[in-house]
């Protein structure tokens, strides 16, 4: 494993049911720190599969997952929680925000979980709401919130921890194409600050402006280069 490699997969297999086709058929693949690379592929590819697998959702039938020096698929559900709270921030298509909690409460959601204390956690999610542009939202509801405003609140929350690792599993896809031009720009300046990324997302677009690397993926196997998915 090269130093600077922040995730790497070794003859990864995922099966979800015996007889089934495996959802991920042993692939390898390594992402550098600081790197932003996109998964791409057709539905039912495995990107989704691929992406539980890194953030430790989901563990694989065969193979390694290393991920920030330390191999996750063998850690126990409660070594697998913390390496997540720690190491590892997740934005969702959706946001899966939390509607009865404010924002600032959503943001800090994921500190708690991690043993931070109050007051750090607080003045860290003051500072990411402050960057998100979001600030003056820190008492409001999600639902009070347009898509856009709330994919930034999705954006503070996986960072509060400050994770090496920042997953985004289509992060434009519930966005209009101006908003998703704009959280784009966003996750490029992360990554431009030094956070590693990768996205999943069909948007072809999306992934050539702001990925440095494709990972196309073809029935759960890395597609050859130049072939279309």
């Amino acid at each position: 494993m090269g130093q600077d490699d922040l995730i790497r997969l070794d003859n990864v297999t995922k099966t979800y049911q015996a007889g089934a086709p495996p959802a991920l058929a042993d692939l390898s693949m390594d992402v550098a720190a600081a790197e932003v690379a996109a998964v791409m592929g057709p539905s039912g590819s495995g990107k989704s599969t691929l992406l539980n697998l890194i953030a430790g959702l989901d563990r694989p039938t065969e193979g390694t997952v290393t991920v920030a020096g330390r191999r996750i698929d063998n850690l126990s559900e409660s070594g697998l929680a913390r390496f997540r709270a720690r190491h590892v921030g997740i934005i969702f298509q959706f946001f899966n925000l939390l509607d009865d909690l404010t924002v600032e409460d959503n943001v800090l959601l994921p500190a708690q979980l991690a043993g931070a204390s109050r007051r750090v956690a607080r003045a860290r999610a003051g500072e990411l709401l402050e960057r998100m542009g979001i600030e003056q939202h820190r008492d409001d509801y999600p639902a009070r919130l347009s898509g856009g405003q709330r994919q930034r609140v999705a954006i503070a929350r996986a960072l509060v921890n400050a994770p090496e690792l920042l997953l985004a599993d289509e992060p434009t896809g519930a966005l209009d194409t101006a908003t998703g031009l704009a959280i784009g720009r966003l996750l490029q300046q992360l990554n431009a600050d030094g956070q590693t990324l990768v996205l999943v997302t069909h948007d072809a677009a999306l992934a050539d402006r702001y990925a440095a690397r494709t990972i196309r993926l073809l029935d759960g196997r890395l597609a050859a280069a130049g072939v279309a998915a």
